[in-house]
C-alpha cells in the first residue's frame, strides 16, 4: 500500500512538473534602434507577471514569463521612446524569437533628427564599421585608422596600419576577429613593407576596442584589445571600389540559415613612395583573398569557416637621394648613390572553423579552432656613396660609404582550439572557456653593415676590418600554450541608478619557461538615475604578455660577431591597470555630443627593454627594467553637423622604466597627442561628403642605432599630419526608385594627403666621420599626394 502510496505521489509530481514546464515560455531576441544598432541594458518588462530582464552584449536578452496567447512586453532604456509589443505565444514551442526595434528621442532641427547615443559601462568601446567608407586612406586599412584616432591611440606612420597604445608598442596589442586571435609577420617593419591586414573592411558587422581595462575574455597583452565580428549578409550585396594605391572587390550573401561573403583586395604603395627622399624603381605589390561562410542548418547548430590567403611582396631598387635638413643657422645637405637592391616577400595563410550549439536561448558552446602559416624573406644588398655637405658654402663635412647586406628567412605554424561556453542566469552573464596553443617558429638570419668615411673603415682597427653592425641568428621554438578564463556580468538596477559589475580571472600556462600566471581582472559601470546624462566607470586588473618569439631573442658576442640565443628563463611582462572615466552627455546648439575622459595608472614590472632600429622593434631578450605609465585621455563625439559623426581627441601621457639604475623614457613616450575625425554634407544636399583626419603627436625619444636605449638623448619632431577626402555620389538608388538597376550607390572621390605637405620624420640615418662625430640625417615620410578613387555598391 505504502508503495502504491509512493508511485502515486511520484506520477502526481511528474505530472504537475509537467504542466508547470509547459505553462513557461522563454522570450528571446535583440534589441535594435532605428539603425540597427544594437542597444545595451534596455530594460524588458512582462506586463502583469513581473517577468524582467535587460539587455547584454549585442542587444541581446532573454526572459522567462508564464504562457499566454498573447503577452505585453515594454522595452525602455534611457534616451529612447518607451515602447509596448504585443507578443502571440499560443503555439506549444518552449521558446519564442521576438526582435524588437525603439527609436530614440529626437529634437527635430531644420531636416535632421539628433538622436541619442549609446552608453558605455565597461571599458570596451563600440565603434561603427561605416567610418571606413569614403575615408582617405594611405594604408587600405581602414579599421586600424579609425582606431589610430581614438583616446590613447596614436601612430607616427602614415604607411603603418600599427598604432601605439598609452604607452604600449605594436606588439602589446591583441586583434581578435570572430573570437580567434590573429597574428602579423614577424621580419616586417612598420613602414613600406607593410601589406594588407588581415581585417576586410567590406566584411565588417562590429568593431569593439579596449584601450585598457578589459575583461578577462581576451587574451595576454598589456596594452589593447580590437575585437573584429564579420556580418551575416541576409541578401545580396557587392562592391568594387578602386583607387591609385589599389582596388577590392567584395561579394555577399546568404539568407536567414547560410551566408557567405568573399573579398579580394590589392594595394600598392608605389604612387605614395615617389615623394620621398629616395629615388627608385619602387614595385610593392600586396594582395590577399578572403572568405567567410557561416551555416546555421538547425536554431541549434550553426557552423563558421573563415580562409584567408595573403602575398605581400616589396621590392626596391634605389637609385639616389637628396635630403636636406638642419637649421637657419646651419643647414645641410646629405646626397647618395645607391646600387643594389631589396626583394622581401611575405606570404601568409589563416583559416578557422567553429561549431556553435546554442541549448536554449541564453545558452551555448562553441568549439573554435585556428592555423595561422608564415613563410617570410628579407633579402638586400644596397651599397651607398655619400657626401654630407653643408648648404652654406658647400663645405664638405664627410664623405663615405656603406654596405648593407641581409638574407633573413623565417617560417612559423601557429595551431589552436578552444572550447567556450556562455549562458545567462537571471541579470548574470556568465562566460567561460579552455584552449591550447601550439607554436613551431624557425628563423635563419644573416644581416651586416659596413661602413667607411674617408677611406676609414668604421669602427676603426689597423689590425683587421670591421662591421659597424653583424648579426647571426639559427634558432627555433616549439612550445605550447594553455589558457582559461571564468567571467560573470551583472547587471542590476535601484534607487540609485543602473549598475555594470564585471568579474573575473584568466589561467595560462606556457611550456617555454614553466610559468603558470593568474590574471585577475574587474570593472564597475554605473548609470545615476539623478542624471542619466552622466555614465562612470572603473577598471582595474593585472595583464601579463607571455613572451611571444622576438621577445625571447637574446644576443651575444663571440668574438666581433653578434649571435641570437632564445631565453628559457624569461618572465611574462606585467602591467596592472587602473582607470577612471566619464561620459557626459549633452546637446550643443540643437545637437547631440558626448564628452568623454579616462585618467590610467599603469604599473608595470619584468619589463623586457627594447629598442628601435629601422623601423624594427629589437628586444633585449631579458627582464631587465620596470616602470610606470599615468596619463588622461579627452574625447569630444557629436554630430557637430547634423547626420554626420565626428571627434577630436586628446592625450596627455608620461612614461618612465627603470633600467640599471636609471629612469628612462619608454620608447613610445608620447607627452600629447591630438586628433581629429571630421565629417561634413554640404547643406541642403546628400551628395557631397567631405572627410577630414589630422594628427599632432609629440615625437618620441631616439638615439643612434644599435646604441642601447640608455643612448637615447634626443626627441624626434612633432608629427603632424591632415587628410581631406571629397566624395561625391553619382547614384543614390538606396530606396529602389530605379527597380531594374541592381546598383546602390556609385561615390566618386578625390583625396589631398599630408595636406601641408610636412615633411614628417619616419627614423634616421648615421653618418659618423673619421673624428667620430655623428650627425643624424632624417628618413622623411611621404610628401603631398592626390589620390582619386570610386566606389560601387550593389
Amino acid at each position: 500500500m505504502n508503495r502504491k502510496c509512493l508511485t502515486f505521489v511520484v506520477v502526481l509530481l511528474l505530472c504537475v512538473t509537467e504542466v508547470l514546464a509547459q505553462s513557461k515560455i522563454c522570450l528571446y531576441g535583440k534589441v535594435v534602434d532605428e539603425y540597427e544598432t544594437p542597444v545595451e541594458f534596455a530594460s524588458i518588462i512582462v506586463e502583469k507577471q513581473g517577468a524582467f530582464t535587460m539587455t547584454g552584449t549585442g542587444g541581446k536578452y532573454s526572459v522567462t514569463c508564464s504562457r499566454a496567447d498573447s503577452l505585453v512586453v515594454t522595452c525602455m532604456m534611457f534616451g529612447y521612446r518607451t515602447k509596448k509589443f504585443v507578443v502571440f505565444a499560443s503555439g506549444a514551442q518552449d521558446s519564442l524569437r521576438f526582435d524588437m526595434k525603439i527609436v530614440t528621442k529626437s529634437v527635430m532641427l531644420g531636416e535632421a533628427g539628433i538622436t541619442a547615443m549609446r552608453k558605455q559601462t565597461d571599458l570596451v568601446q563600440r565603434i561603427k564599421s561605416g567610418y571606413t567608407r569614403n575615408m582617405p586612406s594611405t594604408t587600405g586599412n581602414g579599421v586600424e585608422e579609425i582606431i589610430a584616432t581614438q583616446m590613447g591611440v596614436s601612430t607616427h606612420n602614415e604607411l603603418s596600419s600599427q598604432y601605439n597604445v598609452r604607452g604600449g608598442s605594436f606588439d602589446e596589442n591583441c586583434v581578435y576577429l570572430n573570437g580567434v586571435e590573429v597574428f602579423r609577420p614577424m621580419l616586417i617593419r612598420s613602414g613600406q613593407q607593410e601589406g594588407l591586414s588581415i581585417i576586410n573592411s567590406n566584411m565588417v558587422a562590429d568593431i569593439d576596442f579596449s584601450a585598457g581595462g578589459f575583461p578577462a575574455r581576451y587574451g595576454d597583452r598589456m596594452s589593447s584589445v580590437l575585437d573584429i565580428t564579420y556580418k551575416h549578409p541576409e541578401k545580396f550585396e557587392a562592391s568594387l571600389a578602386g583607387s591609385l594605391m589599389g582596388a577590392d572587390v567584395y561579394v555577399g550573401f546568404g539568407n536567414q540559415k547560410f551566408s557567405m561573403m568573399n573579398g579580394l583586395r590589392y594595394k600598392t604603395t608605389e604612387y605614395l613612395m615617389g615623394s620621398t627622399d629616395t629615388n627608385g624603381e619602387y614595385d610593392p605589390r600586396f594582395i590577399d583573398f578572403q572568405n567567410y561562410t557561416s551555416w546555421s542548418p538547425t536554431k541549434h547548430w550553426t557552423f563558421d569557416f573563415i580562409g584567408n590567403i595573403s602575398d605581400n611582396k616589396y621590392n626596391f631598387e634605389p637609385h639616389d637621394r637628396e635630403t636636406k635638413f638642419g637649421t637657419m643657422d646651419s643647414p645641410m645637405s646629405f646626397k647618395v648613390y645607391f646600387d643594389g637592391r631589396e626583394k622581401d616577400v611575405f606570404r601568409t595563410y589563416f583559416s578557422s572553423f567553429g561549431i556553435t550549439y546554442k541549448f536554449n536561448a541564453q545558452s551555448s558552446l562553441q568549439w573554435l579552432s585556428s592555423a595561422f602559416s608564415t613563410k617570410e624573406q628579407e633579402t638586400y644588398d644596397i651599397r651607398g656613396e655619400y657626401w654630407l655637405n653643408s648648404a652654406i658654402g658647400q663645405e664638405q663635412l664627410g664623405v663615405g660609404s656603406y654596405l648593407e647586406h641581409a638574407r633573413n628567412y623565417l617560417t612559423a605554424k601557429v595551431f589552436s582550439t578552444a572550447l567556450r561556453f556562455r549562458t545567462s542566469i537571471n541579470r548574470h552573464s556568465i562566460a567561460a572557456g579552455m584552449g591550447i596553443r601550439s607554436e613551431k617558429i624557425k628563423e635563419n638570419s644573416s644581416e651586416w653593415e659596413m661602413r667607411d668615411s674617408s677611406g676609414y673603415s668604421i669602427p676603426h682597427s689597423p689590425d683587421e676590418l670591421q662591421l659597424i653592425y653583424n648579426l647571426r641568428a639559427k634558432t627555433s621554438v616549439n612550445s605550447t600554450r594553455f589558457e582559461s578564463y571564468l567571467q560573470d556580468n551583472f547587471r542590476f538596477n535601484n534607487n540609485l541608478g543602473v549598475f555594470n559589475l564585471n568579474g573575473g580571472v584568466r589561467l595560462t600556462h606556457n611550456s617555454w619557461n614553466k610559468e603558470t600566471l593568474l590574471s585577475p581582472r574587474a570593472s564597475l559601470g554605473f548609470i545615476p538615475s539623478a542624471n542619466d546624462k552622466f555614465t562612470f566607470r572603473f577598471a582595474t586588473g593585472y595583464y601579463y604578455q607571455s613572451p611571444f618569439y622576438k621577445e625571447l631573442r637574446d644576443t651575444v658576442k663571440v668574438g666581433s660577431n653578434t649571435l641570437v640565443k632564445l631565453n628559457r628563463d624569461i618572465k611574462s611582462q606585467r602591467s596592472i591597470h587602473f582607470l577612471l572615466g566619464m561620459d557626459y552627455q549633452f546637446k550643443g546648439a540643437g545637437r547631440p555630443f558626448r564628452f568623454s575622459t579616462e585618467v590610467y595608472y599603469k604599473l608595470l614590472d619584468n619589463l623586457i627593454p627594447y629598442n628601435i632600429n629601422n623601423l624594427r622593434v629589437v628586444y633585449y631578450g631579458e627582464n631587465l627594467a620596470k616602470g610606470h605609465v599615468a596619463g588622461i585621455d579627452f574625447k569630444l563625439f557629436g554630430e557637430f553637423v547634423p547626420g554626420a559623426d565626428s571627434w577630436i581627441t586628446l592625450s596627455l601621457m608620461s612614461t618612465k622604466q627603470k633600467y640599471k639604475g636609471m629612469s628612462l623614457p619608454l620608447p613610445t613616450d608620447q607627452r600629447y597627442n591630438l586628433s581629429l575625425f571630421f565629417t561634413d554634407f554640404f547643406p541642403g544636399t546628400d551628395k557631397w561628403k567631405m572627410t577630414l583626419k589630422a594628427a599632432f603627436a609629440d615625437g618620441l625619444p631616439f638615439g643612434a642605432p644599435h646604441s642601447g636605449i640608455e643612448k637615447n638623448n634626443f626627441r624626434a619632431p612633432a608629427y603632424r599630419r591632415v587628410d581631406i577626402g571629397m566624395s561625391y555620389r553619382l547614384l543614390n538608388n538606396e530606396d529602389k526608385h530605379l527597380s531594374h538597376n541592381p546598383i546602390k550607390n556609385i561615390w566618386l572621390g578625390a583625396d589631398m594627403l599630408n595636406v601641408l605637405n610636412i615633411n614628417n620624420v619616419n627614423s634616421y640615418y648615421w653618418i659618423t666621420d673619421i673624428t667620430n662625430t655623428q650627425y643624424a640625417v632624417p628618413n622623411y615620410l611621404t610628401g603631398q599626394r592626390f589620390n582619386f578613387r570610386f566606389l560601387i555598391e550593389m
